[in-house]
């Protein structure tokens, strides 16, 4: 599995982090995937073949060719169905709000058909992008598709946006109310703001963003107790760790370790 990552547009910067690919065969993907909540949103454009999802109870979910997956806030399990080939645009966390045409909140946990967000204009994009010869024709279809919506640049709340940059710089060891008496802002005021730029509150997105520092060590580092890694990243105790890292993966860290881990972090790429 080969995965390339690209830089976005100066122009969109603000709103997109980056672009991937994601290329190889059936065979060189584990049978089923966890996708772990990151705390992005992203288009997701299958020029191979697309994925079913695994909800639980034993269901299973084709995915659409193209689509938005919404705020992840727990284990999101998928299984290819043939050849992999995807481009994937990810947003910043709060960076898909300019461009949405459903309330953030409401596409948690979802897959949503570029048809339902962006009509016609959706459909046709996703055509183009499925027919690119390249990498880089996928690149510029999607920045003119973007900036063509992209109609003010101010609809990304400055307060929220500084409150994630204080949660990513800290790795998400971060006090809700030690920050909200910082900036001088009510905690169900600053809520409300995440709720509708983010889709996740800050403890939510705190909590995400320090899983995956943890995650990032365990594939990084030399691991030798899981204690040190809890304390590492400021979790109260094992106990603490073993349960919020359940909470996203569907697992035990010694159960994730591995092609789960590899693969979880292949599909939650940074820039």
């Amino acid at each position: 599995m080969e995965a390339k990552i690209f830089e976005p547009n100066s122009e969109l910067s603000d709103f997109v982090r980056c672009y991937w690919t994601l290329e190889g065969a059936k065979e060189d993907t584990p049978v089923k995937n966890t996708i772990v909540p990151d705390g992005t949103m992203k288009l997701i454009f299958h020029y191979g073949e697309t994925y079913k999802h695994h909800p639980g109870n034993g269901e299973s979910i084709i995915l659409p060719k193209c689509f938005l997956i919404g705020q992840l806030t727990k284990p999101y399990v998928v299984e290819p169905i043939g050849i992999t080939g995807s481009f994937v645009v990810r947003f910043h966390p709060n960076g898909f709000v300019p461009f949405s045409t459903i309330p953030i909140k409401e596409m948690e946990n979802t897959a949503i058909p570029l048809n339902k967000l962006f009509g016609k204009e959706g459909e046709e994009i996703g055509e183009k992008i499925l027919n690119a010869n390249s990498t880089s024709e996928r690149i510029n279809l999607i920045e003119a598709f973007l900036l063509k919506r992209l109609t003010d640049k101010q609809t990304i709340d400055k307060i929220a946006k500084s409150t994630i940059e204080t949660i990513l710089n800290a790795k998400g060891q971060f006090s809700v109310n030690e920050h909200a008496a910082k900036i001088k802002i009510n905690r169900r005021q600053l809520a409300r703001k995440f709720s509708s730029t983010i889709g996740l509150s800050p403890k939510q997105l705190s909590k995400t963003i320090r899983i995956q520092a943890a995650l990032k060590s365990l594939l990084t580092k030399d691991v030798d107790k899981l204690t040190d890694l809890a304390y590492e990243n400021e979790y109260f105790d094992q106990a603490h760790f073993i349960k919020e890292f359940k909470e996203f993966t569907g697992l035990t860290p010694k159960e994730f370790y591995g092609e789960d881990l590899k693969m979880s972090l292949i599909f939650d790429r940074e820039n």
